[in-house]
């Protein structure tokens, strides 16, 4: 699996993959446009819209409602490194869910294959060409 990274111009960093871009961007205190999210963002994203598929498909294969349901996600910071040390992510389930499932949605949540990663961490190797 491959992924270009790009530089438009400015702070802007792309990346295309499977015939999507993301575009990235910097704060305006950090130089940039604000014209998008940047990186970290992204990152963290792709933590909660994980999850969240798991979540709708395991309510969809029930045909559970989904109106009304969402996920909030939160992030503690270490206040000496200044990282992030905890990542709580909340399912607020609409009215009408049933209770034989509140622990196995959970369990559907845990299947998301970002936090397997960032559990199970790969090796970087970053070259020159």
């Amino acid at each position: 699996m491959d992924m270009k990274i790009t530089f438009p111009g400015g702070k802007k960093v792309n990346a295309e993959i499977d015939g999507f871009t993301h575009k990235t961007d910097q704060a305006l205190i950090s130089g940039g446009e604000e014209s998008a999210p940047e990186p970290f963002s992204l990152f963290l994203s792709s933590i909660g819209t994980c999850t969240g598929i798991y979540v709708l498909r395991f309510c969809q294969e029930r045909n559970i409602d989904t109106t009304g349901m969402k996920i909030i996600q939160s992030m503690d910071l270490n206040s000496l490194s200044g990282m992030i040390d905890k990542i709580k992510l909340n399912i607020i389930l609409p009215d009408g869910f049933p209770d034989k499932y509140r622990k196995a949605v959970i369990k559907a949540a845990n299947l998301c294959s970002v936090k397997k990663h960032m559990e199970n961490l790969p090796q970087f190797i970053i070259t020159t060409i």
